[in-house]
């Protein structure tokens, strides 16, 4: 197997601190810079998965950057460089606390509260008689909660997120007009390649100067569900599976293995077999929505080879 980056502890030039997330180490550098790192952990409930998954980081950092590139002229980002496959360095930002979730199609999360009998979710209707993966007549905001660490997202109302001051209301109206002008971006660059972008999630922070940017990822198979767009209605009509590229996949396995990341459940065992699977699913993922060959970096220390990358770029 390919070593994988699944923590880190560097100590960069005027660095501040440093921030470990689920899947991303935020270290703050002076300047109201930060650079993140995407490790090659998985996470899915929540749960941070025991083994990493080969060239997942380099995978979601090099999607996310290539998609801020195609949708910084809709909406501003934090993004300055990419000095590492593995590495983005930006402005720093207060980050709002909700993440703004899209749905163009009824599935995930959405089709499991629909199949518990479900016909609202964040206060947004979901019409009757729909089947899981049925498209939306229009795609539906269901904002979530960001969670403190260690704690699940929460889904909430817009009318709460108001209600409760979380988000002002002359803020929440740009986010609502970013998340939807992201998405339809999202989706046209989906189809140029033969995708369906069926939902994502996308986060937002404010800049000392007062701008909302576009942080985080964006477009990735862990922030996004893709189809493939080929024989999707003929598979509906048949009521069968849908053919995704996406983390649900691996949802899907844990549940059918016993674990949705409640108390009491252990993650089950993935064998060096199946980290593989995933990991090659992560990088068909990357070739169809980029349309390019994914090229492997070099993973023997990536460690090293990230430190020397970044102390390049900050010497010149």
């Amino acid at each position: 197997m390919s070593c994988t980056l699944t923590e880190t502890n560097f100590i960069f030039p005027k660095q501040k601190k440093v921030y470990h997330g689920k899947v991303r180490d935020v270290y703050t550098l002076e300047n109201d810079v930060l650079l993140m790192v995407a490790t090659d952990r998985i996470s899915a409930f929540d749960v941070v998965m025991p083994k990493g998954i080969p060239f997942k980081g380099q995978i979601l950092n090099q999607i996310a950057t290539k998609m801020m590139r195609a949708t910084e002229d809709l909406v501003p980002n934090w993004l300055i460089a990419t000095p590492d496959p593995n590495v983005a360095i930006g402005h720093a930002c207060e980050p709002f606390k909700v993440e703004m979730v899209i749905r163009g199609y009824l599935s995930g999360h959405a089709a499991r509260e629909y199949r518990e009998g479900k016909r609202a979710l964040c206060g947004v209707p979901m019409p009757e008689g729909m089947k899981e993966n049925d498209r939306f007549s229009f795609p539906i905001i269901t904002p979530a909660t960001k969670a403190e660490a260690g704690a699940h997202d929460e889904d909430i109302s817009r009318e709460d997120i108001l209600r409760n001051g979380i988000v002002s209301e002359e803020d929440y109206i740009i986010l609502e007009d970013y998340t939807r002008k992201l998405f339809l971006r999202g989706t046209e660059i989906a189809a140029s390649r033969g995708l369906i972008l069926v939902d994502t999630k996308y986060e937002f922070g404010k800049t000392k100067d007062g701008t909302i940017v576009l942080i985080d990822e964006i477009h990735t198979p862990d922030s996004s569900r893709y189809f493939y767009a080929e024989g999707y209605q003929e598979r509906q009509d048949r009521g069968e599976t849908q053919k995704q590229l996406s983390k649900e996949f691996v949802r899907q396995w844990l549940i059918e293995n016993g674990f949705q990341g409640k108390e009491g459940q252990q993650v089950p065992t993935m064998s060096d077999e199946y980290v593989e699977s995933v990991s090659e699913r992560y990088i068909e993922l990357y070739e169809n929505i980029t349309g390019e060959v994914f090229q492997k970096a070099d993973a023997s220390d990536i460690s090293s080879r990230i430190q020397n990358n970044v102390l390049s770029y900050f010497s010149k």
